[in-house]
């Protein structure tokens, strides 16, 4: 041989399902050259469990326990989305005291999450403590859960017209002390997190988009905030009561990886001032429209019918889905989490189509990891926070 014949060798590795920095049953097929990765092909579908069927088969009330199961760490989010479509197709009033718990419930779950997020994102990237000090506030958020709803993390408390029970006695005095003792817990992140040099090195200029890629990609939550783009549905759709509330959106404009720990960050603290301003401020009255329950009802039943066979069991109120159709969107700790809901003058809904923000932002991983090495996967693909309930659905 005149010269050394050189051949480059690639290496195709599985990432997952089984992976703990996975956070779910996520696959990525990835082509190496070395420690530089080439490609990478994400593969889903592992935890798909017919969540729009079977919500085609169920009345409202009877789909709401599913629901939790979408994104199980953000569950009150699933439901406000599946209680807020049939309100407005039917243009059913929620009394103002349902809507201030509404809001109350839900930044306490964006709370939740995001501590979820921020504990096993920083595992990934190799500081264990923050996994063990995030447990200790997000603990205290279940307990308020529990006393508000009876159960920790699959609350069924939304009810079409309001919330299915009232704050207990000495509930909002309880969540006003955790409020408090929050913020000092979100000092000690910052002190434990924010400056630290190796932690910088991992996150700071990793997992680049620019404000252009993300609004073409459909992104959004603190993926399009991150990267310079001040949009937050609270604020722009100003659903529930959230425009009686002083907060601001939380944005950053470098769109790495740092810039979206920051903004989830920020997020928490401003979360606490709607949940303060809330508590101070909630009105007395109904916390559920029972006039609903009389609209749009089905026709009478007749003595023949199931319902009368069966006259000792109390059916769940149930009301037929106007023929119409509509999206409705919520801000979610991930993103923007939609509803394409088609009524046809049924209880079932003839369509239920979920938009899922981790879904959606998943698209720009194989984009982002490319050119770069392989322990900047794990970087990326936890800033980016997805749940593979609510993307596989």
């Amino acid at each position: 041989m005149n010269g050394t014949a050189k051949r480059k060798d690639l290496m195709v590795v599985n990432m997952g399902p089984h992976h703990p920095s996975m956070h779910g049953v996520l696959r990525l097929i990835v082509t190496l050259d070395g420690e530089d990765v080439i490609d990478c092909e994400p593969l889903l579908g592992y935890l798909h469990r017919g969540m729009e069927k079977i919500a085609e088969n169920r009345t409202i009330i009877q789909y709401l326990p599913y629901v939790t199961r979408w994104d199980y760490l953000a569950t009150m989010f699933t439901e406000a989305i599946t209680v807020n479509g049939p309100e407005q197709l039917g243009n059913i009033q929620v009394p103002q005291r349902a809507s201030y718990i509404r809001v109350i419930m839900l930044e306490l779950s964006r709370i939740a999450s995001h501590l979820l997020w921020l504990g096993p994102f920083m595992a990934d990237i190799g500081a264990q403590t923050p996994f063990f000090y995030i447990f200790r506030e997000r603990e205290l958020i279940y307990d308020l859960f529990e006393a508000a709803t009876g159960m920790r993390m699959m609350h069924n408390l939304f009810r079409i017209g309001g919330v299915a029970a009232d704050l207990p006695y000495g509930w909002i005095d309880k969540c006003l002390d955790f409020c408090d003792y929050f913020l000092t817990g979100v000092v000690e992140y910052q002190k434990l997190i924010t400056r630290n040099p190796i932690f910088l090195e991992r996150v700071e200029g990793i997992g680049i988009v620019s404000g252009k890629e993300v609004i073409n990609w459909g992104l959004s939550g603190p993926m399009l905030r991150a990267s310079g783009i001040q949009w937050d549905l609270r604020k722009v759709e100003n659903y529930e009561c959230y425009g009686e509330f002083d907060w601001d959106v939380q944005w950053q404009k470098e769109g790495d990886s740092l810039a979206r720990y920051l903004v989830r960050i920020g997020e928490m603290v401003e979360s606490i001032k709607i949940i303060q301003q809330a508590l101070e401020g909630i009105p007395g009255g109904p916390y559920e429209n029972l006039e609903f329950r009389y609209f749009d009802r089905e026709r009478e039943p007749e003595w023949n019918d199931f319902e009368y066979r069966f006259i000792s069991k109390k059916p769940s109120p149930t009301f037929e889905l106007p023929k119409q159709e509509l999206y409705v969107r919520v801000e979610a700790p991930k993103g923007e989490l939609g509803i394409f809901l088609i009524g046809d003058q049924n209880v079932f809904p003839w369509r239920w189509k979920i938009r899922p923000p981790g879904f959606i932002n998943l698209q720009i991983l194989p984009q982002l990891v490319k050119r770069m090495k392989l322990a900047d996967i794990m970087t990326i693909l936890g800033s980016i926070d997805i749940i593979m309930g609510e993307v596989d659905r």
